[in-house]
């Protein structure tokens, strides 16, 4: 298989969140408001909240949890902290506060059920210990794991909870569903690569897994992790006023990600493999949830697993933090695919997020509507779509039927109905613009912040009439309209103060975790400033090693200034000692070229080895000290300290609610 891609996680970014909740002021925060509690009753009204059935089946086999309230790594470092959400289960969990929407607060509390689960016999899981599950199937000979978390501390905990719990075995098989690190970032706290090789232990994944294992955060990568800071509430306090639920799971394991290349690779649907003694029967779902991605059928459990496309929550077909649009109407049929093919035989329902479901009725018609949702979201859109109305209308106006959206795993808790119809349309019409020739050429943020703010009479009547529209609940249009002055003057104050403080009321009223996070977050930059905690480190050891040297020079190119490289023409050899393969670069029009060959007649040449490359990457060294100390060998220095001095570093804590370069 050709290495052509591998992982650098946007979910590292999570990593800030330890030092950062120690330099918070909360003293700003507000409470909610008389709009806000409304709208939440609205919520109680709306859903049946004495339906405990989640809880009990959220609950269901549970075994023994972690012993201590805070899993470490080998340093002593806090991986996960079980203390974190302690609040969550204060007062027999009976009611939301006002500060967070009832049923956000109500998906909270499921998944702050943690520990070890038995499924049925022969099926256990863990949860609660990272953002995802982690679940072991008994093999004839011992465990075979589907899914390994994010870091390997965690998946070790989960086994030693295992053995522990149930029974002593070795692993004996792993299956990772898809692309995403919450799911095999763990692998090398329970097999190695020896294993893999050695003892001919199968890891199985599906097609591409390996190469789109990084395909969309490489490039984009720091813009992503920004983003991602306000999408997971990376810095927001854990509290009422706070993070309450990432939406999908608790949040992210701290600790050591890595990865392993699969020896097996499952292609399409239909094929069978028999691991351990045990038969699984695969289903394609590519271009779902992730770019590769399988579900699986266990013939002798009657347990389907739903991967990451059947989820107790409507998912993102566009993330927050940024990603490639997915395929809603893929997605669907996907689903229906599983429900034709299994569903009259499947009694168990399980995942890698969330707890399972059981009963092959009750699965039968989650899966449907489940299915549904998703199809609706996609008909309606484009139904709306074809007669002329605009993303921002049709996500005003798609609603789901009450079949669909009174169920609770419908609902919106990571995804949202609002963003995901408006990624729908961007599937198919694009994102920028929506068709009316008066959004085409629009002027950049600031210059038309400036303008509107003259039109509209200037700063101080734009803030009067504000302060009476948030006076009457109408947070929304606050935000909108005081953006403008913001972007105008970021010195403005108060406007900041009361778009901040719409911002928040805005959080309080999100059934989405990540909308909540968003807007909490936005309030507190707004209020506080950026809090500049040392920047996250997306790349792990683990995953350098594996970081195709083809894909670091594509990602060099993006970092290209072109006003720097005007009017250069360079070539450049890269010859790596130890692998005995050759690179070279190319400058020219302010472009960045490579390529897997020599260049003839090159105006500088590089001589260095995998290692010093990995070095670099890592942010241990650089280039140029790396020639210093004769460990890297250059031909003609000054050309090559030409290329280098075209590239741009970025820089990680940019604005996002003011306007940058100010």
């Amino acid at each position: 298989m050709k290495r052509r891609k591998i992982l650098i996680s946007i979910f590292l970014i999570l990593s800030i969140s330890n030092i950062a909740s120690q330099k918070l002021d909360n003293s700003k925060r507000k409470e909610a408001t008389k709009f806000t509690i409304d709208k939440n009753k609205e919520v109680e009204k709306e859903l049946d909240f004495s339906n405990k059935q989640d809880f009990i089946e959220a609950k269901k086999g549970f075994i023994a949890t972690w012993p201590n309230d805070e899993i470490l790594d080998k340093n002593g470092n806090v991986v996960w902290s079980f203390k974190n959400f302690k609040f969550l289960e204060k007062d027999g969990n009976k009611k939301s506060p006002n500060t967070v929407n009832p049923s956000l607060w109500r998906n909270a509390q499921l998944n702050q059920i943690h520990g070890l689960f038995k499924v049925t016999d022969g099926i256990y899981q863990v949860r609660g210990f990272d953002l995802g599950n982690i679940t072991f199937v008994r093999g004839d000979k011992g465990w075979i794991v589907v899914d390994t978390c994010t870091t390997v501390e965690i998946a070790e905990a989960a086994y030693e909870l295992l053995k522990k719990n149930v029974e002593d075995l070795p692993i004996t098989g792993v299956i990772v569903t898809h692309s995403h690190i919450d799911h095999f970032g763990g692998l090398k706290g329970l097999v190695s690569e020896k294993d893999i090789k050695e003892r001919k232990i199968p890891f199985v994944a599906p097609e591409t897994f390996f190469e789109e294992s990084i395909s969309e955060n490489l490039i984009a990568g720091n813009a992503m992790s920004r983003r991602a800071s306000y999408m997971y509430g990376a810095l927001l306090p854990k509290d009422e006023k706070g993070t309450v639920d990432a939406g999908l799971g608790k949040g992210v394991s701290i600790g050591t990600s890595t990865i392993l290349e699969p020896n097996k690779i499952i292609e399409k649907t239909g094929e069978v493999l028999k691991i351990d003694g045990v038969e699984f029967e695969f289903l394609m779902a590519n271009g779902t949830e992730a770019p590769a991605e399988f579900m699986f059928y266990i013939p002798k459990y009657k347990a389907f697993c739903g991967a990451e496309v059947i989820n107790r929550t409507l998912h993102n077909i566009s993330t927050l933090r940024g990603a490639k649009t997915r395929e809603a109407l893929k997605w669907s049929k996907s689903i229906d695919e599983a429900l034709q093919k299994y569903g009259d035989k499947t009694e168990i329902l399980f995942a890698p997020h969330y707890w399972p479901k059981w009963g092959q009725k009750n699965i039968k018609d989650m899966l449907e509507k489940h299915r549904d949702l998703y199809k609706y979201m996609h008909d309606q859109t484009l139904r709306l779509a074809n007669q002329g109305k605009t993303p921002l209308e049709i996500a005003e106006m798609v609603k789901l039927p009450d079949s669909l959206n009174k169920e609770f795993y419908n609902r919106n808790y990571y995804g949202t109905i609002n963003h995901n119809t408006k990624a729908i349309y961007d599937q198919y019409f694009g994102a920028w613009w929506d068709g009316n020739p008066a959004n085409l050429y629009k002027l950049p943020p600031v210059e038309a912040a400036k303008k509107y703010v003259s039109f509209m009479g200037g700063e101080d009547k734009i803030l009067k009439n504000a302060k009476e529209s948030y006076n009457k609940g109408e947070y929304r249009w606050v935000v909108e309209v005081l953006n403008q002055v913001i972007f105008a003057n970021p010195k403005n104050k108060k406007a900041k103060e009361l778009s901040a403080d719409a911002m928040e009321q805005l959080g309080y009223q999100s059934e989405s975790g990540p909308w909540r996070a968003y807007f909490l977050t936005g309030a507190q930059e707004l209020r506080n400033g950026i809090l500049e905690v040392p920047s996250p480190k997306t790349f792990s050891e683990d995953m350098i090693e594996g970081l195709p040297i083809s894909n670091y020079l594509d990602y060099l190119a993006v970092r290209v200034n072109p006003e720097k490289a005007k009017g250069l023409d360079l070539k450049i050899n890269v010859k790596f000692t130890d692998l005995n393969k050759n690179y070279s670069l190319v400058l020219k029009n302010s472009v960045l070229n490579s390529y897997d060959k020599l260049q003839k007649s090159p105006d500088g040449e590089i001589y260095l080895t995998r290692d010093a490359l990995n070095q670099i990457i890592s942010g241990k060294t650089t280039l140029n000290k790396e020639i210093e100390t004769n460990k890297i060998k250059v031909i003609n220095p000054k050309n090559v300290k030409k290329v280098v001095d075209v590239l741009d570093n970025f820089e990680f804590w940019f604005n996002i609610v003011e306007p940058n370069n100010q």
